[in-house]
């Protein structure tokens, strides 16, 4: 399987408010966003493991006109707390790079 880092060509991470972090993914092309974009391992389970994102409030929203994905979720304590490690997010994304993605599954089929 491919991963992250082999199909975009820039992945970053940042705040998006005080209360979330947001992941944008660019992929290479067409093709490979076409075949990545909405693959079942970009999962709110993924983020809960590498962040500690509460599942339900991961979002993921493909912009086809950017072949880009953005996957942000709810922050467990606001910007800047004590315990605050990289007060922009602007780190976050490395933890991604090294994940394999599953291809997108085709429309019209389901997993066996």
């Amino acid at each position: 399987m491919a991963k992250v880092s082999d199909v975009c060509k820039h992945v970053r991470s940042k705040n998006a408010g005080p209360y979330w972090v947001t992941f944008d993914l660019f992929f290479k092309d067409e093709a490979h966003f076409a075949q990545y974009h909405d693959s079942p391992t970009l999962s709110p389970e993924l983020f809960a493991g590498l962040y500690g994102a509460a599942p339900d409030t991961v979002k993921q929203f493909s912009v086809p006109s950017l072949n880009m994905v953005k996957v942000s979720y709810g922050r467990k304590t606001p910007q800047g707390g004590e315990v605050e490690r990289d007060m922009h997010c602007g780190q976050q994304f490395v933890r991604l790079l090294d994940v394999e993605l599953e291809p997108t599954m085709p429309s019209g089929r389901s997993e066996q």
